[in-house]
């Protein structure tokens, strides 16, 4: 007699095992019975990072999103906030706390952070985080590098939220890279950078946009992008690139996923 599902079951494993419980296998639902987790990615996100959801809008459903942080530092610092997040060992101590799960890639989530040292040392933080354990390594700043790359570009206009000391470190970087910023707009800000809200993003963009550039990125990772990417791609009819949306790209480009969501001139672009 075959037991319902609603006949209490035994504890006796070998009355289940027996036939007393009819278990339907897998593929009756439509799911293959060698089902397992898919890949992961790991993100390592600035202690102060506030847009969590954002990342996993770029995440197609098959991947999990493994996130941590930098431990916190308190202000005030004696260096400029990019460069306190600039550094190898905080990035590598902080990505162990994710490789148990065993990603596929890690991404440091942090555009200054990974800019402020110039390409010597972004490329710095990569080395770190594969000695540390990562199997591969993206930062948001080479994920950049790897955007314009892909899509052919060599003159970009930045809309940044920091203070202009810190831009001009973002200049220089692509300029060791090979780009030209034929211009920039930063917004002055320091901190509580998630607090930047939709217009503003859309009006720095629109008023750093020019005619000589080839693209517009919008920098930091704690700002706030999804949402405007594509109605600011067909406004001004080029690609905008942001700091999540590389970030996210690179790293699933990286274990041979597609990102999904806004930007389709950069996820849709074939290399």
């Amino acid at each position: 007699m075959t037991r319902s599902l609603s006949t209490p079951v035994p504890d006796d494993a070998e009355s289940l095992l027996g036939g007393a419980l009819v278990v339907p296998p897998p593929e009756r639902f439509g799911f293959p019975a060698d089902l397992t987790a898919g890949p992961g990615v790991g993100v390592v996100a600035p202690f102060d990072f506030a847009v969590d959801r954002e990342l996993w809008r770029w995440v197609p459903d098959e991947v999990s999103l493994y996130l941590t942080r930098l431990p916190f530092a308190p202000p005030p610092t004696a260096r400029e906030p990019a460069v306190a997040l600039a550094e190898p060992a905080a990035v590598a101590e902080a990505l162990r706390d994710i490789l148990v799960p065993e990603p596929s890639a890690v991404a440091y989530a942090c555009t200054s952070g990974s800019f402020a040292a110039g390409a010597a040392g972004e490329r710095g933080l990569r080395a770190a985080m594969v000695a540390a354990g990562a199997p591969a390594a993206v930062t948001t700043s080479g994920a950049l590098v790897e955007a314009l790359d892909v899509l052919g570009l060599r003159r970009v206009a930045v809309a940044a939220p920091y203070v202009g000391a810190v831009t001009e470190r973002l200049r220089g970087f692509l300029g060791e890279h090979g780009f030209d910023v034929v211009a920039e707009r930063s917004l002055g800000l320091v901190d509580r950078i998630w607090q930047v809200s939709f217009s503003e993003v859309v009006r720095a963009v629109l008023a750093v946009d020019s005619r000589d550039a080839e693209a517009v990125f919008v920098s930091c990772t704690n700002v706030r992008t999804y949402d405007l990417i594509a109605p600011l791609e067909a406004a001004i009819g080029k690609p905008v690139l942001t700091a999540n949306q590389v970030t996210m790209w690179a790293t699933l480009r990286a274990v041979g996923v597609t990102a999904r969501g806004a930007g389709r001139l950069l996820l849709d672009h074939v290399a």
